[in-house]
């Protein structure tokens, strides 16, 4: 079988095409945190959850960029991992 660009950006090892998978723990955690700031708008509860919300989602973006599945999965963490720092810098 032949290796194309298509498959590798989109199939994993098994021949499958994967562009969307059940979120993961670091996944999870930082969607939770993240609406619960919407919810605790001020103080140190506020703080708090940011901080995890963001180490949760880095640790995510960083697993996908390098042990991804396929090169979409990469390149979205990436983007997600180049969006955190870029948020926070604003």
């Amino acid at each position: 079988m032949e290796n194309t660009l298509f498959d590798r950006t989109f199939r994993d090892s098994e021949g499958q095409i994967v562009i969307a998978q059940t979120p993961n723990l670091p996944l999870s955690v930082g969607i939770i945190a993240s609406l619960l700031t919407l919810i605790v708008t001020t103080g140190k509860i506020n703080l708090g959850l940011e901080l995890v919300a963001f180490g949760s989602l880095f640790t995510w973006a960083w697993e996908e960029l390098f042990q991804g599945v396929n090169y979409f999965r990469r390149a979205l963490g990436l983007i997600v991992l180049v969006g955190l720092i870029v948020g926070k810098l604003q």
